[in-house]
C-alpha cells in the first residue's frame, strides 16, 4: 500500500511540472489609420506640415514625410514594431522641410516599439528613447 501511495503520488508531481503556466497572448496596439507626425527625432515638425504615418490592415505603411509621399511596410507584435520605408517620390521642396523629410525618413528604421500614453501614440527605439510622437487625425 505504501509502495502505491508513492507511485501515485510520483505520478501526480510529474503531472504537475509538466503543466505549463498559460501565456497572455500580449494583442497588438490598434495603430492602423493615419496618425500625424508632431515631432520626429526630438525636433517638433514645421506647423501646418503634411508629414504623417498611415498603417494599413495589411502591414503597409504609407505617408507623407513632410515634403515627399513614402511607402514601405511594417510588423507589430504586441508593442513591438518595426517599421520598413522601401521608397519615395523626389520632389524639391523648401529647404526646412528637406531637413524635415530627412530626420523622418532616417527615424524611422529606429523604431522598436510603440506605445499610447495620453491619446499620442510614441514611437521608441530599442533604448526606449522617443522617436516619434503621434496624433490620430
Amino acid at each position: 500500500m505504501i509502495k502505491q501511495s508513492f507511485i501515485v503520488a510520483g505520478l501526480l508531481l510529474g503531472l504537475a511540472a509538466c503543466q505549463s503556466t498559460p501565456q497572455t497572448q500580449v494583442e497588438d496596439l490598434a495603430i492602423e489609420g493615419t496618425w500625424h507626425i508632431e515631432t520626429a527625432a526630438g525636433k517638433p515638425v514645421i506647423d501646418y506640415s503634411p508629414a504623417e504615418l498611415i498603417f494599413a490592415a495589411d502591414g503597409k505603411l504609407t505617408g507623407n514625410n513632410s515634403c515627399n509621399n513614402f511607402f514601405g511596410s511594417y510588423t507589430i507584435d504586441g508593442q513591438a514594431l518595426t517599421l520598413q520605408p522601401a521608397g519615395n517620390t523626389m520632389k524639391a521642396c523648401v529647404d526646412a522641410l528637406m531637413a524635415q523629410e530627412q530626420r523622418v525618413m532616417q527615424a524611422m528604421p529606429q523604431v522598436a516599439q510603440a506605445e499610447m500614453a495620453k491619446g499620442k501614440l510614441l514611437l521608441k527605439d530599442a533604448d526606449d528613447k522617443t522617436v516619434f510622437v503621434l496624433s490620430k487625425k
